[in-house]
């Protein structure tokens, strides 16, 4: 197993506990800053003495917390102020896993690439049949998979690209493929 795939399982089950903590508990509704604060029976002023800053200060950043317009510093800042650590995770959405948020990319990137030149290859009244289709996307699937690439976050529809030759490359690469079948392994 490559280095780089024995770091996402690590990083998947890392998050697993962070998702289940964020599921379970989420932010508090008057933000962590407030709540924090009102649990610790310390006033606004006596936080904003803490931080240097004024009660009013202190107000604006707990709204601010609220409206996702806070920065961590300043979050980091005010747990400190409080004798706490500011703690943060960024987990993966509706993904269970960093493996299959990366795997729902690979299949998005084959079917961009492979429709492209399955469409060329109509033009070229060279199409394939749906079930041969499916089979290459499996394939190139598989190979994605196995050697993963950056390449998977392009955006095929960008009109201008650093990377045009790069992608007529690939889409080549494809279209031989598609048109070869018999010589994907």
């Amino acid at each position: 197993m490559s280095n780089h795939r024995l770091t996402i399982k690590q990083l998947d089950r890392q998050l697993k506990a962070w998702r289940a903590l964020s599921v379970q508990y989420g932010r508090p509704k008057a933000g962590w800053v407030k709540t924090l604060r009102e649990a610790l029976c310390m006033t606004a002023e006596q936080l904003g003495t803490r931080l240097g800053v004024t009660r009013g200060r202190v107000a604006q950043l707990e709204d601010a917390e609220i409206n996702d317009a806070v920065t961590l510093r300043a979050l980091k800042n005010a747990a400190h102020a409080m004798g706490c650590e500011l703690v943060y995770a960024i987990v993966p959405k509706k993904q269970t896993s960093l493996e299959a948020l990366i795997r729902a990319q690979i299949e998005r990137f084959v079917d961009e690439r492979v429709g492209s030149v399955h469409h060329t290859m109509l033009l070229e009244n060279q199409a394939l049949d749906a079930m041969s289709q499916t089979e290459q996307k499996q394939y190139f699937i598989e190979q994605l998979e196995r050697h993963l690439s950056k390449d998977i976050w392009e955006n095929l529809d960008s009109s201008v690209d650093k990377d045009v030759k790069k992608r007529k490359h690939l889409m080549n690469a494809l279209k031989k493929i598609l048109q070869n079948p018999d010589e994907k392994k």
